[in-house]
């Protein structure tokens, strides 16, 4: 018996919510198309793991949402993102340098990085882009974020334990990094070619600029950075597939070279126009289409706002939060044989809703076409840029690479020190 009155609520109160987890074709294509099952509701109880401040973001009213969603679109059209290709593939080569002429780091780790730094470059401001000891500090606070994010800051979230006292910290943190940047712009009236300064221009409320840069940076990197990790790791030793993807990439070159002599591989990436990277990659899609299928361990989250349904015979109480995992269709061996098999070759599945990758139904990814970018651009970078593997932590080659961890729900990543990426320059001139 519980001798808090207070706790003893709470805990009714949660013994109270109906969470139903639903599976299969039949489950599946009812969770996707019912416009009833809404995905803030169910978003707003059963995930812990985002910066949460009221008003900016999360309870947000609806013309705040409609608006973050417009403002996304605009940072993702067709001229924003050309700007962006260039200080993109910069950052790559910055932070690749680092790597030096030749040695053994963590993809999970240092991939991911690359990505968050490409992450603040296009969804963020150039002026926290530029600062790489910045960069570095917003990135700590986010794996805070993550590492704070435990079934009792889920549960409870009002509740001060120590993950929660923690997330309470970096939440704290990120937002006076983001309001600094935002209050610095808007005071001094320099202007630059950012997605904060496209904000900024629609003249949107202080909080609506704060509240986008935070909630889609922490969601941007860690999907894409996840997703590039992985892919990476998945063509280290698959020499058919690495190479199918670097003589596409170097079509590109021969096909766009630049105006002006370069030995610099990132400049020469640079000169190929965002059309040839979204319509001449094949080869690329179907990398990023298998790597999506087998290393983005999400879980759908519905809440039904509407009257009571039937689902396969079994009734979904209004009100109720409806779960549908994503494993249950990406490693189904009905749907897709051998399903921890990286094989790009697989045909499209007939199956209604087989492929979850960005999403289904009225709920997709809305940064796709940004990320499909961020994909292309880094991988690029490290196919020419790099001779690489993937190691064990004795140094022998991993064949079969290892597997994600469905269990890690954030990252996905595979137990730390089993995996590494050994590599030497390719290009001296990044």
């Amino acid at each position: 018996m519980l001798a808090d009155p207070k706790l003893q609520d709470l805990f009714q109160s949660i013994r109270n919510q109906t969470v139903i987890v639903v599976s299969g074709e039949e489950g599946r294509k009812a969770f996707f198309s019912n416009r009833a099952f809404d995905l803030t509701e169910g978003f707003k109880l059963l995930s812990g793991a985002i910066p949460v401040v009221k008003g900016v973001t999360s309870d947000l009213q609806s013309r705040s949402v409609r608006l973050i969603h417009k403002r996304l679109s605009s940072a993702q059209s067709e001229e924003h993102l050309s700007r962006l290709i260039e200080p993109m593939l910069k950052d790559c080569r910055r932070v690749m340098e680092s790597w030096g002429i030749s040695g053994t780091l963590d993809p999970f780790e240092k991939i991911y990085e690359l990505l968050f730094q490409t992450t603040v470059r296009s969804i963020a401001s150039s002026d926290i882009a530029d600062d790489l000891e910045l960069v570095s500090r917003l990135k700590k606070l986010y794996d805070d974020l993550d590492s704070g994010t435990t079934p009792a800051t889920v549960l409870l979230p009002w509740l001060p334990g120590p993950g929660m006292v923690k997330k309470l910290w970096a939440t704290t943190q990120v937002y006076n990094i983001v309001a600094r940047a935002v209050d610095s712009r808007i005071q001094s009236g320099e202007r630059r070619n950012d997605t904060l300064q496209m904000l900024v221009d629609a003249n949107d409320e202080r909080l609506v600029m704060i509240g986008f840069i935070m909630g889609l940076l922490v969601a941007g990197a860690r999907a894409t950075g996840t997703a590039a990790s992985w892919l990476v790791t998945f063509l280290g030793n698959d020499s058919q597939w690495k190479d199918k993807a670097i003589v596409e990439i170097e079509r590109l070159l021969a096909t766009y070279p630049p105006q002006h002599n370069t030995d610099s591989l990132s400049a020469h990436l640079a000169c190929v126009p965002l059309e040839a990277w979204e319509r001449e990659t094949p080869v690329l899609d179907a990398l990023i289409h298998e790597t999506l299928r087998i290393a983005q361990p999400h879980t759908a989250m519905r809440r039904n706002l509407g009257p009571d349904t039937v689902i396969d015979s079994k009734t979904i109480p209004s009100g109720a939060y409806v779960v549908y995992p994503f494993s249950d269709v990406h490693l189904n061996a009905d749907i897709y044989p051998d399903p921890w098999k990286f094989d790009p070759s697989r045909e499209e599945v007939k199956t209604p809703f087989g492929y979850l990758g960005w999403g289904g139904g009225k709920t997709t990814c809305l940064g796709q076409r940004l990320a499909r970018l961020e994909l292309k651009l880094v991988t690029s970078m490290v196919l020419l840029g790099f001779r690489y593997c993937i190691v064990d932590a004795t140094g022998d080659r991993l064949d079969p690479p290892p597997r994600p961890n469905w269990n890690d729900i954030l990252l996905c990543r595979p137990e730390k020190g089993t995996c590494f990426l050994t590599h030497e320059r390719a290009m001296l001139t990044l």
